[in-house]
């Protein structure tokens, strides 16, 4: 028995019971199934619907389109929100996304993400907590955030500092982007499978298979490492160090090494600001559960949304489009670290509970 749920009068997404599978299909394929504060709510509560169903025993996750499991969440109108003096709208969208990436990392039922396309950013959080992430041949992952002045959040605190070496903070600092090689070879990604197959993995799902019988008769060969993976001793050798600076002291140390030198130039483009607060939620993360660390991460965005950065980066990578962002500061040796680390601290304010 199939039955198709449209929440409300939007068909930004979809739900549908195919027999045992609840299916959660993203359908803002123009926006690249960016989240909006709608489709994170009925998300929410099509979840917890599920999750006290008994004919429902997994759930899979999938955007539509093709190019784009989920780009993230939609940040453009948190921009609009805040320059609207919509201040209490601007943190309803951050609560809701981080409360749905909390209900789905504790969800009671398996969460399959088939991942076809783009995942960063919320897509990443929507997806990477579950227990069976399926790259497609089209797969990329990225964090971008210190790119528009804001901070790998979603749980990726807790994240990326558990990924094999420091590749994690290669991933935190630059926001650069890796295909489905490095994602399985670090754990992001769990099973390769070729988007035409699909199709065929949902079916098999939905007729009650166990579940790693399904994906493993649709494998796809094993994708060929990336730069990640290829870079590795690079890589924990120049991120381990104690700063932001130390880190692009040691790439630019690196003799003949073209991936050092676009690396450090990547880093140098981001925000200060947001480097060094990322640098710090890497050092923390692997003492915080992940409960924690979205909470953390709820602190830091609370102190972001009344600074500059992310409104210039915005501004500059997503409005204009001039990709020329006026940080502020401009130089790493002028981020004032007292300020870096009082921003992980309680702001004296309730605070939610993702609990």
């Amino acid at each position: 028995m199939h039955v198709l749920m449209k929440m409300a009068s939007s068909n930004e997404v979809e739900f549908e019971r195919r027999g045992a599978l609840g299916l959660v299909t993203l359908n803002r394929p123009k926006a690249l199934n960016a989240l909006t504060l709608g489709m994170i709510k009925a998300m929410r509560a099509q979840l917890r619907a599920w999750e006290d169903d008994a004919r429902v025993t997994r759930v899979v996750v999938q955007g539509s389109g093709g190019r784009a499991f989920c780009a993230g969440g939609d940040v453009r109108r948190i921009y609009e929100a805040a320059r609207a003096g919509e201040h209490e709208l601007m943190f309803e969208i951050w609560r809701s996304e981080y409360d749905l990436v909390a209900a789905m990392a504790r969800y009671a039922k398996p969460i399959i993400a088939l991942i076809d396309g783009i995942a960063m950013g919320g897509g990443v959080g929507i997806s990477v907590h579950g227990r069976y992430r399926v790259a497609s041949e089209t797969y990329a992952f990225a964090m971008p955030e210190v790119g528009i002045g804001f901070i790998p959040d979603v749980g990726t605190t807790y994240l990326l500092p558990r990924l094999p070496g420091h590749s994690g903070t290669y991933l935190a600092l630059t926001g650069n982007r890796i295909g489905p090689g490095d994602a399985l070879a670090l754990g992001l990604a769990t099973h390769a499978a070729n988007a035409a197959d699909f199709p065929a993995i949902l079916d098999g799902l939905a007729e009650e298979g166990p579940i790693d019988t399904v994906l493993s008769a649709h494998a796809a060969p094993w994708p060929s490492a990336g730069p990640v993976v290829l870079e590795a001793a690079l890589l924990d050798a120049c991120f381990s160090a104690d700063s932001v600076q130390a880190v692009l002291a040691n790439l630019d140390a690196v003799a003949g090494s073209d991936f050092a030198s676009a690396t450090a130039r990547t880093i140098r483009s981001r925000s200060p600001t947001s480097l060094c607060l990322a640098h710090e939620q890497m050092r923390r993360g692997l003492s915080l559960t992940l409960l924690e660390a979205i909470s953390t991460e709820y602190r830091l965005v609370t102190r972001i949304m009344r600074g500059h950065d992310f409104y210039e980066g915005v501004r500059a990578v997503l409005i204009d489009k001039d990709n020329r962002p006026a940080w502020q500061p401009a130089a790493l040796d002028d981020v004032d670290r007292t300020a870096i680390l009082s921003a992980f601290e309680p702001t004296g304010d309730p605070e939610p509970n993702f609990g």
